[in-house]
């Protein structure tokens, strides 16, 4: 069944404001499978129809136009009570006179007495809506450098800064992180097509094959007894209680650690350690989470981390049951997220979902070598952050690192 394009437009403005497929179609009587196709066939990018700029002359600006240039009054007057720059006036009289394909422009005040401002109006909206490239189907260099973060994994809004940061303000080498979601989403117009255009969307984070509307809500607030309930964890010091400076991201040496686990009934996971400041990634292999097999492999890793380990925050889980005897024996202080509270380690919960990219639910990760995992988190930490304005965590890392040895008084480790 074909349906008229208002029906279509005004399905995409509902869409676009956040009304759901079935009440779209609800509100307009056709099925909601209709809405779900049409909304598939842009890649799930909509946007809301916009109003006409005010830099663009309106439609009762040009019939003002024309009434007072009838009258005879001079352009300069007439751009001083609208509010516009006598040069469009002008500019805008001289080429709506024209006939359509004429060179020049007319002259003399009679000419001036046949502008017609609805015909101008709708010639001036039918010029606007004409098919543009993008540059990255009209800039090859551009396209293979977006193309080749792709394929690295870095997520387009990563691109677009570490573009401002390798280029400068070259507008040639400068490109809007909505006009890659735009190229791998939107069916193909010479940017990205194909396999290619499948093969991109699979190494964004989610992988799916529409863009999805952010999530505004904000997460529930937890009670005061997950606040102090002591979980599966003995003994476990709060995350309330941490010092303020591991708030702030100030000081390095404050990780934040969790398991990424494989399908239920395997026991290998793998280990993330996360530092909170510069955001660098530590991850090791575990065969067996047990509390011992953890708690061990944790200590282990310890030599491996990019700065040296302060403090802890980790989840409630029980492979951590352990963690009295792992601060005796390292020093290290060990505090524990409420229960069902994973925005508490932001850092962590965003690191194992890039990693989860590398090794996807579902595989069994004792099948997962070291090799492969130390490959992943190189990529991980040479990947930009917008929080570090496009730097990666191994830059900013470095950084870290290059200022202690030029301040050697300063005490950033405790």
């Amino acid at each position: 069944m074909t349906y008229a394009v208002e029906v279509r437009r005004e399905a995409f403005g509902l869409l676009a404001g956040g009304m759901v497929p079935a009440l779209v179609g609800a509100a307009l009587g056709v099925s909601a499978t209709t809405v779900r196709g049409w909304r598939a066939e842009v890649g799930g990018v909509i946007r809301e129809q916009a109003p006409l700029s005010v830099r663009y002359l309106s439609r009762e600006e040009r019939y003002e136009i024309a009434r007072l240039h009838e009258g005879r009054v001079a352009m300069r007057e007439i751009g001083r009570r609208l509010g516009r720059d006598p040069a469009t006036i002008s500019r805008e009289l001289g080429r709506a006179l024209r006939p359509p394909g004429a060179p020049g422009r007319p002259a003399g005040r009679a000419a001036g007495r046949a502008y017609q401002p609805e015909a101008c109006h709708r010639a001036a909206l039918a010029a606007r809506v004409r098919p543009k490239q993008t540059k990255l189907a009209t800039n090859m260099r551009l396209r293979e450098w977006v193309q080749h973060r792709l394929n690295e994994k870095d997520s387009p809004e990563q691109i677009t800064g570490r573009l401002l940061k390798a280029f400068g303000k070259d507008p040639e080498m400068n490109i809007s992180h909505e006009t890659i979601y735009r190229a791998i989403y939107v069916r193909p117009r010479g940017e990205l097509r194909g396999q290619l255009q499948r093969e991109t969307r699979a190494h964004l984070r989610t992988g799916r094959s529409t863009r999805q509307r952010r999530n505004t809500r904000q997460p529930h607030e937890i009670s005061s007894q997950q606040h102090t309930g002591p979980g599966h964890i003995i003994g476990a010091v709060s995350i309330h209680d941490r010092p303020e400076e591991i708030e702030a991201r100030l000081v390095p040496g404050h990780y934040e650690g969790d398991l990424v686990v494989g399908p239920g009934g395997t026991r290998a996971a793998i280990g993330t350690l996360v530092e909170r400041t510069s955001g660098h990634l530590t991850s090791f292999h575990i065969p067996d989470r047990t509390t011992i097999t953890t708690i061990n492999a944790l200590a282990a890793a310890l030599g491996r981390t990019g700065w040296p380990m302060t403090t802890l925050t980790w989840d409630r889980g029980k492979e951590m049951a352990g963690h009295a005897q792992f601060s005796i024996d390292t020093g290290i202080a060990v505090y524990f997220a409420d229960p069902h509270a994973p925005w508490q380690r932001g850092s962590n919960e965003s690191a194992n979902g890039l990693l989860r990219q590398y090794f996807p639910k579902g595989l069994d990760l004792a099948d997962v070598t070291d090799h492969d995992l130390q490959a992943a988190v190189t990529q991980l930490n040479n990947r930009p952050r917008k929080r570090h304005q496009f730097a990666t965590p191994n830059e900013v890392l470095a950084d870290i690192l290059a200022k202690d040895q030029t301040n050697p008084g300063v005490a950033t480790t405790g």
